[in-house]
């Protein structure tokens, strides 16, 4: 039996074909104009992205790492940058005495102004003159020049800046310049190999080579914001703003800092900005001219085992919060003092560091959902984030008389009833409450604990304390146990053990 055939004009044939091509042209049109719109998700600066992230054998580089370097040195640029400042002091004919009768005819007036220089290092991220660099170099200068690896020098202005991560983007007038693709700084692992690329010491092109020591390090005191990458290729004074890559040439940090020893040079221990963190920063400055954090209103703190015990939690990981300033996301959520955040969004958390950070990532307005440990049980506790104000600090002065000293744990520490004279003296809010610390004898546990003169005690083992009276007894009932502190400092409540000894 035959098949059945379909038999078709050749003109039909013909012009099903023509159509088919026109339509392909047009959808092909279509798909090319659409690709030089933005698309949700894109880079906001349109950056060169890595396309392959996969592990490298070092075999493939029988004759050492020229092949990952030698693209990479004309995307590091060195940054001359200088500002104008006032020296302190000046001569004694500066006095308005002496200029009444002198005037400035011998140039004894105010000290002239002096010129301020330092070097840096940059990284090409864009093609028509986008540089990432660190704030530190370029901060308060009034002249910043960019000389690229060819010689070539321009202008730079500053597009924006951001202090607390010690991110800056550049913009140089000029096209057609080589960049770096950009690495996903996540993926890193410690022993992975990376070079460090700047201008140490205003030496052009300079390569060194280590391995990753550590990931996330923070709490180092360098920035506000800290998830380090540390690793033991040489940095060096010039090297701040420079590209960290790695084997496949990516860009995976901004070099940042160093750990000198005291000695200011290089002992094997410096400090990167993870691309991830610095190119999220570029792009809220790119978009908003600044960066705009999410916010809690939460004083915190690092949960240790001691404070752990203290609380009745068993847990491993979690962040405890001091204090919470009234009417902030945090306190309409109904977070309070001692509850300890173990998780955002899942995600555990186990310093106080990483969870700034997570939630400084977050923009305004995102609910994050904060898992707590509280009075022996875990809550959900849903928060919507605020905006991060701009100053958050204030300096007090800590003093006061001497005073009654404590019993059993908290021996050597001398106290007294905090009035409201002594608290406007140390700047504290009307309506604080407790005992004020007069002094604390250096060689006392209390001291090593690192509770100072002026600190004010608000709560022993989670009793209020009001007066010397109530914080004695309540000292006291802990016998020679440890003692769990709820301190005031500088108006910043924190909680604190004190070991038994």
């Amino acid at each position: 039996m035959k098949s059945p055939s379909l038999h078709v004009p050749r003109w039909v044939a013909t012009v099903a074909v023509v159509t088919a091509l026109i339509c392909g042209g047009v959808l092909a049109l279509t798909f090319r104009d659409w690709s030089n719109h933005e698309v949700f998700g894109a880079p906001v600066a349109g950056l060169t992205l890595a396309s392959d992230g996969a592990p490298l054998s070092l075999g493939n580089f029988k004759n050492g790492f020229a092949s990952v370097l030698k693209p990479a040195l004309p995307a590091v640029v060195n940054i001359h940058s200088s500002k104008v400042v006032k020296p302190r002091g000046g001569s004694p004919f500066s006095d308005p005495f002496f200029r009444q009768f002198f005037g400035d005819q011998f140039g004894f007036g105010q000290p002239a102004p002096q010129r301020e220089e330092s070097l840096g290092s940059g990284v090409i991220l864009r093609s028509d003159g986008l540089i990432l660099t660190n704030d530190h170099v370029i901060n308060g200068a009034s002249d910043i020049k960019v000389t690229l690896s060819n010689k070539k020098e321009y202008s730079a202005k500053v597009v924006g800046s951001d202090k607390g991560s010690d991110i800056a983007v550049l913009k140089i007038d000029a096209t057609g310049l080589p960049v770096l693709p950009v690495g996903d700084s996540s993926k890193l692992q410690v022993g992975d190999i990376v070079f460090a690329i700047g201008e140490p010491f205003g030496l052009q092109g300079t390569a060194t080579m280590g391995i990753v020591s550590a990931t996330g390090r923070s709490n180092l005191g360098i920035e506000s914001y800290e998830d380090f990458i540390q690793t033991d290729a040489s940095i060096n004074p010039g090297n701040s703003g420079g590209a960290m890559i790695d084997l496949h040439g990516d860009l995976v940090g901004i070099n940042t800092a160093i750990e000198s020893g005291g000695g200011g040079g290089n002992v094997g221990i410096g400090f990167a900005i993870p691309i991830n963190m610095a190119r999220s920063v570029m792009n809220q400055i790119i978009a908003h001219g600044k960066v705009i954090r999410g916010y809690l209103g939460i004083y915190i703190g690092n949960l240790t085992p001691e404070l752990a015990k203290q609380f009745g939690y068993s847990g491993t990981n979690g962040v405890l919060v001091n204090d919470v300033s009234p009417d902030t996301p945090g306190a309409r959520a109904g977070l309070r003092r001692g509850d300890i955040i173990t998780a955002v969004n899942g995600e555990p958390m186990n310093t106080n560091s990483q969870l700034q950070l997570k939630i400084s990532q977050s923009p305004p307005g995102t609910t994050v959902h904060l898992s707590v440990w509280r009075d022996g049980k875990s809550v959900e506790v849903p928060v919507t984030l605020g905006t991060l104000p701009g100053n958050l600090g204030q300096n007090n002065e800590n003093n006061g008389p001497q005073g009654e000293q404590g019993p059993g744990v908290m021996k050597g520490v001398q106290v007294e009833t905090l009035t409201p004279d002594i608290a406007n003296q140390l700047n504290l809010p009307s309506g604080t409450h407790g005992v004020v610390i007069d002094s604390v004898d250096p060689s006392s546990s209390a001291a090593a604990s690192g509770i100072q003169r002026g600190d004010v005690i608000q709560e022993v083992n989670h009793k209020p304390v009001n007066n010397v009276q109530q914080y004695r007894d309540a000292v006291s009932a802990a016998g020679n146990q440890s003692v769990l502190l709820l301190i005031n400092h500088q108006g910043i409540t924190s909680y604190i053990v004190v070991q038994a000894q």
